[in-house]
């Protein structure tokens, strides 16, 4: 049985409080793929676990692999040799020119370049066109200057690319006509293989070759139980009640569920990094509808997983954990072994510090209704998050990406975004 005791509550690695010792049950109806290093193993128009062995050791060694990329051996904070990349910069928690600045969703609906070249149909379409795809994706770095390019694609690529039968319906999101509900669903969840998302890699491998060298493509998946909320409902939910019976009426197949959606991950993200990817972000968007207890026995030894085996096959790509509603689980989800937390609008970044340490590096977290409400509500929100990251001596903590607390919504205006990216970056600019 999968289980993790409950973390204490403030200071230091909480992660070392975490038990992920546990017998793991596999998927079962596939093999496991390929996990050596060349093997293969994000949130666009859709919002928002472990294989064949054992997991043994402590949160605390697992972690340090995970979290490789902050330390300062083996890795450095340049995407070429001579430039320095503030993305990574602050990613390791290290001081960078200025807080470096993007967006989650930052390529979409909300410009108007975007619109024009977009097309009609599903998002999956146009992902299948890596130019389009390509281009969707540095419209924003042109545009606002981002110092991420996060990678136009979507959290269910890889369900559907190997073809379990999910598609995005425009206004509602991912749809599932036939849901997994049962053990021979598994069988609709084959392991995901380079070649299933080669025109993914091909998006990434033009974006490294047209970005500045400062600017890191950043890849990213669904975690595993945002996917699996999304294959099981069949819809977006929000009660999440079928994903909710599966896990307490059947668990041993809801941890096989996992076990694939993990290998997915896994798959997906290390083919974007062996790409040229810089660096990835990992999407629990929905995983704060479940409480602590429940995130820790059915989701955390999954998403950990997730961390530690991209850590060891890319040591040098810094990885984020977000998810929407889960400042009840900051330590649990820190204890799956990023480099960077993801907060949403919800938690103070100060306050996140004052439970996980001093040192932790975070990503956020403006209001995205603060940018809806038009540029003087977007900055004055703005400067409260930065004044958020302040040092207690003064100055800037050097571990902080600015974000919003969530998707930049449709009905955005882009010259309020570019406001706020112009103030961060002239207000925290280095001397």
């Amino acid at each position: 049985m999968l289980s993790a005791h409950a973390a204490s509550g403030s200071g230091g690695d909480c992660r070392a409080a975490f038990d992920l010792g546990a017998d793991r049950v596999g998927c079962r109806t596939n093999p496991a793929p390929d996990r050596s290093v060349d093997s293969v193993d994000p949130e666009m128009d859709s919002q928002p676990a472990p294989s064949g062995s054992a997991m043994s050791g402590s949160a605390t060694s697992r972690s340090a692999t995970s979290r490789s990329a902050t330390s300062g051996t083996a890795t450095t904070g340049t995407s070429a040799i001579g430039v320095v990349s503030p993305f990574l910069e602050a990613a390791r928690g290290r001081p960078a020119p200025h807080t470096p600045v993007w967006f989650m969703r930052q390529a979409g609906r909300s410009l108007p370049e975007y619109r024009a070249v977009r097309g009609v149909g599903s998002i999956l379409d146009a992902i299948k066109q890596p130019e389009l795809a390509a281009e969707i994706t540095l419209q924003p770095v042109r545009r606002y200057g981002v110092d991420a390019a996060v990678l136009y694609s979507d959290i269910v690529v890889p369900a559907h690319a190997v073809g379990f039968g999910i598609d995005v319906a425009p206004g509602i999101g991912p749809v599932a006509e036939q849901p997994f509900r049962a053990r021979a669903d598994l069988g609709r969840l084959r392991p995901l293989s380079r070649d299933d998302v080669a025109y993914v890699t091909s998006t990434v491998e033009l974006l490294v070759d047209e970005l500045p060298a400062a600017v890191p493509v950043l890849a990213f998946a669904g975690a595993p139980f945002t996917v699996a909320s999304y294959l099981v409902e069949g819809r977006p939910s929000r009660d999440y009640r079928h994903t909710k019976a599966l896990i307490h009426h059947d668990e041993t197949l809801w941890h096989e569920l996992m076990e694939c959606l993990a290998d997915s991950a896994i798959a997906f993200i290390d083919a974007q990094l062996a790409s040229g990817a810089g660096a990835f972000q990992l999407f629990d968007s929905w995983a704060g509808a479940l409480g602590r207890r429940e995130y820790e026995r059915y989701v955390l030894p999954h998403s950990h997983r997730v961390f530690d085996e991209l850590g060891l096959r890319h040591p040098a790509a810094p990885g984020i954990h977000f998810g929407v509603g889960c400042d009840h689980l900051l330590e649990s989800m820190y204890a799956a072994g990023p480099a960077v937390l993801g907060l949403d609008w919800r938690t103070p970044i100060g306050d996140a510090r004052s439970r996980l340490g001093d040192d932790l590096v975070v990503q956020g977290n403006l209001d995205p209704a603060l940018v809806l409400a038009g540029e003087g509500a977007a900055l004055a929100g703005t400067r409260a998050v930065l004044r958020d990251n302040e040092l207690p001596a003064g100055g800037r903590h050097p571990g902080h990406i600015f974000n919003l607390g969530h998707g930049v919504q449709p009905e955005t205006d882009p010259g309020v975004l570019a406001a706020v990216v112009e103030y961060v970056r002239s207000t925290t600019a280095a001397p």
